[in-house]
């Protein structure tokens, strides 16, 4: 006879399902960190997983949808990257209203040629999340070109003239709040720079 303060009585039937998920998830988590410092590696394998859904989309003739909204997901994630983490147009307001009501005023959390101390670029989107997500959405893409009722009929070359549009546009747009706001996304030769190393 089994006591209620027993744990095998108090496990309900999903118990065994709950340890095989938890113990995936365990797994999946250690592979992560296993592949966190390869950087190279890690876009190498999600451009090949790209290839791979683009030769699928180019061979079965289909599934144009899903192509597009996975180009515009990519696109967003990418314009998140590039983007820093406190917009300093949002900052520009409400320091133009703290100076209006008598504070004083803040420096830039964005690095300026102009400041003799480095600050690094911070991003809205940091490279893993921006890796992690792009990987995934690429998987759930393949995974979506097996099913039919994902493959709705469209005029495609209708959606390649609007995506490339819709890139330009606002890659325009964010090279101009680049421009404006005086900030490069990238550290090539900052570090050599203000490093103190000329």
């Amino acid at each position: 006879m089994m006591s209620s303060s027993d744990p095998e009585a108090s496990a309900g039937p999903l118990q065994p399902l709950a340890v095989h998920y938890a113990k995936a998830k365990r797994q999946y988590q250690q592979w992560l960190d296993k592949v966190t410092p390869f950087v190279l590696y890690r876009w190498l394998g999600t451009a090949g997983l790209l290839a791979l859904f683009i030769l699928r989309i180019v061979y079965a003739q289909g599934w144009y949808i899903v192509c597009y909204a996975h180009a515009i997901y990519l696109l967003n994630l990418f314009l998140a990257f590039l983007q820093p983490r406190f917009d300093p147009s949002l900052q520009e307001d409400l320091l133009a209203d703290e100076i209006e009501e008598g504070g004083e005023s803040a420096a830039s959390p964005l690095p300026s040629s102009r400041d003799d101390e480095f600050r690094p670029f911070v991003r809205r989107l940091p490279e893993w999340q921006f890796w992690l997500s792009a990987t995934r959405a690429t998987v759930v893409a393949i995974f979506a070109t097996f099913f039919e009722m994902f493959d709705v009929p469209v005029y495609w070359p209708i959606l390649v003239v609007y995506f490339f549009v819709l890139f330009l546009l606002t890659m325009r747009r964010q090279i101009q709040h680049m421009i404006k706001y005086k900030y490069v996304p990238f550290d090539m030769g900052r570090k050599v720079r203000y490093g103190g190393q000329r």
